[in-house]
C-alpha cells in the first residue's frame, strides 16, 4: 500500500539522483524539464537561496499543470563560511572547491517546492558535513575519474570522495544527495 496521496506527480529535474530517490520512495512520477536561469538576488540568507531557486524552477512548468498534478522542484547548494559553492564549470574549479572544503565543515542546503494549480509550498533542509584533510592526489583522482561537474560543491556524498573523505554528517544523508526525502514525504502528506 502506498501511503502517499494520489497525485499525478511531476519532477522538474534532470538529476539522476533526485529521480532515483523518488523511485526508492515508491513514487510514480513523470519528468518534465524546462530551463530556468539559476540566478538568485543578493541579500538572501543561505536557506532562502535554494528555496528561491526551487520556486524559480517551478515557474515555467506552472502554466501546464492540470487539476491533480503535484509538481516537485528542488535545488541544492553547498555553503562554506559565507560562500555559496554551486556546480563547478570545469576541472580546475572542481579542484578548487574541494580544496576549500578540505578539513572543514560546511552546510548542504536543499530547497524544495511543491506546486499544484491551487497552492505552492517551499521548504528546506540543512545538513552539516565535515571533510577530512584531503590529499591533493585524492582530489585529483576524484575529479578526473568521477567528473563531478553536475554537483554543487563538486562532490557526491554517495561517491568515492564521500567514502574516503567525509568524517562526520549531522542531518539528512539524502539531503546531501540533493533531496531531503524524509522531509519531502512529510510535506507531501501535509500538502
Amino acid at each position: 500500500m502506498n501511503w502517499l496521496p494520489r497525485y499525478n506527480y511531476i519532477l522538474a529535474s534532470k538529476s539522476p539522483r533526485r529521480q532515483e530517490l523518488l523511485r526508492l520512495l515508491g513514487l510514480e512520477f513523470s519528468v518534465k524539464i524546462k530551463e530556468a536561469d539559476e540566478v538568485f538576488p543578493d541579500g538572501l540568507s543561505k536557506c532562502e537561496i535554494p528555496e528561491f531557486l526551487a520556486l524559480l524552477k517551478a515557474k515555467p512548468v506552472l502554466p501546464e499543470l492540470q487539476e491533480n498534478d503535484l509538481l516537485i522542484t528542488a535545488d541544492t547548494i553547498v555553503y562554506l563560511e559565507g560562500e555559496v559553492l554551486g556546480k563547478p564549470a570545469n576541472e580546475q574549479e572542481a579542484i578548487q572547491m574541494l580544496q576549500k572544503l578540505s578539513g572543514k565543515e560546511h552546510q548542504v542546503i536543499s530547497g524544495v517546492c511543491l506546486s499544484s494549480v491551487h497552492k505552492q509550498v517551499a521548504f528546506h533542509a540543512e545538513t552539516n558535513v565535515r571533510f577530512k584533510e584531503l590529499k591533493e592526489s585524492e582530489i585529483q583522482y576524484y575529479v578526473t575519474t568521477f567528473k563531478p561537474f553536475d554537483k554543487a560543491g563538486a562532490y557526491g556524498i554517495q561517491e568515492w570522495i564521500g567514502f574516503i573523505g567525509i568524517t562526520n554528517i549531522e542531518g539528512s544523508f539524502y539531503n546531501v544527495m540533493g533531496l531531503p526525502i524524509q522531509k519531502l514525504y512529510e510535506e507531501i502528506l501535509r500538502f
